[in-house]
């Protein structure tokens, strides 16, 4: 993955749910052409953004000591609806809830706010497939530990 939309989780609740910000600035260089003169960050990045935390959370659930990893992959978004733009400024607070778990499959439900005010939800379907790179494995497990170095007990990370 060469851009990261997750600046850090903030709540996190095994098999449960999770809760992460993305910050919006005028650095991210998708708001300068999306649009000029009018930057907003692409509703499809605030699904990314969701799918990411989404991917910890579910990684962390299916994952056990002493088996291979799996990594969740995105296979479906439903429902997916916008109710506000996202600008320069704002603070996404994202939270990801499990809410169904199969033997290689899961269900999540994903609600984005700016302050109080929701701007997208979604439900989405990941699928738990074992990819045998030990790169992805390395590189998962270095943005799970930036994401949760403030946590005074981080999440067991594979």
């Amino acid at each position: 993955m060469r851009y990261f939309l997750i600046d850090r989780v903030t709540e996190f609740v095994a098999g449960e749910k999770i809760r992460g910000i993305k910050n919006v600035t005028l650095s991210d260089e998708i708001l300068h052409d999306h649009f000029p003169d009018y930057p907003i960050m692409p509703g499809v990045l605030i699904l990314e953004s969701a799918a990411q935390l989404a991917g910890f959370l579910l990684e962390t659930t299916f994952n056990r000591p002493g088996e291979p990893p799996a990594r969740a992959l995105l296979v479906q978004i439903q429902q997916a609806k916008f109710y506000a733009v996202s600008e320069p400024g704002d603070q996404l607070d994202i939270l990801v809830t499990l809410t169904d778990k199969l033997q290689s499959a899961a269900q999540v439900a994903a609600e984005v706010k700016v302050g109080k005010k929701r701007i997208a939800r979604a439900e989405m379907t990941f699928m738990m497939k074992n990819i045998d790179f030990e790169r992805i494995h390395e590189q998962r497990r270095s943005l799970y530990k930036l994401w949760t170095k403030h946590f005074k007990t981080p999440p067991a990370i594979l």
